[in-house]
């Protein structure tokens, strides 16, 4: 039995780790084209996140929020459900973080700290809600709904930011007030990594007990493999669905609270990054197969990518875009498995293309 479980965790790893390799191999050819040695840029690209302190504690700092929206993305989509909000609820729960942060005076560190967090969690909720409620009572296409929304709040929050009395003046750009310094994680072990990660890291475990012990994982699973089934089986899909999309909107709305009080501390317009952690999170979520160790460990590497990047450029002659470009090679990978295991590719190939000649003389006496 130990040995099923062994080696099922080492398909599942192997699996994360299959498309992170292949779409390192693909981006070393595209180096060689510019002129540059890949194995010299991915050298400083991993030695300068994963293999110096500073380095590593940036890109554990920066995986904290990324499994916290890779988890939110895969509770929903192990459910068959297509929650696109999350990029819109960790933005707001950042914003909503910042303006607790600023507001809140004569409370002591901890507990501001933990009313900022509450508030990015229920604003998280709230948002997620509207879609929620229209999937699992009116069959309204979440995917649709979701992604209008992220548009609409850019602009709301874009309003109060500008042009609103949330706009700090003393600012040389578009941005509220700051945090005050009570509502700021303080860094750990002289580098940047603060208790937010490690906030990341319980939940995590939390999360990997709910999907592989709980009666709420089997649900989702069995929600995702089959909802009709799962109806006429007495499940209370609605219900559930509804659930679903609130615990990932909690989740989400608490990665956007946590990365304004450990790292921006101001919301401005480009708070979220690009591509932005709801999206980042969702090819994370992918990558890891909505695993949660497969999230975690695709959460790290793209942190690392982050945190080399800036190197890249400083160190060769390879520009920090690199970083974008294997993303955009991973997600090729991505949706490769993703029909395979859909359609079955590998298999039909292997079925027409994988017989030995001595097989068809047998095949063709026996027919």
């Amino acid at each position: 039995m130990e040995k099923k479980k062994l080696k099922h965790y080492l398909r599942e790893t192997l699996s994360t780790l299959l498309p992170i390799l292949a779409a390192l191999v693909v981006g070393g050819f595209v180096i060689l084209a510019i002129g540059e040695n890949p194995i010299t840029t991915y050298g400083v690209l991993l030695q300068k996140s994963l293999f110096t302190y500073s380095g590593l504690m940036k890109t554990l700092h920066y995986a904290g929020p990324l499994i916290l929206t890779g988890l939110a993305i895969a509770v929903a989509f192990k459910a068959n459900i297509y929650n696109m909000a999350v990029e819109g609820a960790a933005v707001l729960g950042g914003f909503s973080a910042a303006v607790v942060g600023f507001s809140l005076h004569g409370v002591s560190a901890p507990v501001h700290i933990f009313l900022c967090l509450l508030t990015g969690i229920l604003a998280g909720v709230l948002y997620t809600a509207i879609p929620a409620f229209l999937k699992a009572y009116l069959n309204v296409d979440e995917m649709v709904v979701t992604l209008m929304l992220n548009y609409a709040l850019v602009i709301v929050l874009q309003y109060f930011t500008e042009g609103g009395a949330l706009k700090d003046p003393k600012a040389g750009y578009v941005s509220t007030y700051s945090v005050s310094p009570d509502a700021m994680f303080q860094k750990l072990f002289n580098s940047d990594l603060t208790p937010f990660f490690f906030i990341s890291i319980i939940i995590f475990i939390f999360f990997w007990f709910v999907f592989k012990k709980s009666k709420l994982g089997y649900e989702i699973t069995a929600m995702g493999n089959n909802p009709a089934f799962s109806e006429a089986s007495g499940m209370n899909v609605r219900r559930k669905i509804i659930l679903i999309m609130l615990i990932s909107g909690a989740l989400s709305g608490l990665a956007g609270g946590g990365f304004m009080l450990s790292e921006k501390y101001r919301y401005t317009l480009d708070f979220s990054g690009d591509p932005g952690l709801g999206w980042e999170g969702m090819l994370i979520a992918l990558v890891g197969r909505k695993d949660p160790v497969g999230i975690l460990i695709a959460s790290i590497f793209f942190a690392a990518l982050n945190t080399g990047s800036d190197y890249v450029d400083m160190f060769t002659n390879v520009p920090k875009n690199i970083v974008g470009v294997l993303q955009g090679i991973i997600i090729l990978f991505v949706s490769f498995r993703a029909a395979d295991a859909k359609f079955g590719i590998s298999a039909k190939l292997r079925d027409k293309f994988g017989k030995s000649p001595k097989d068809a003389p047998a095949e063709g006496k026996a027919a």
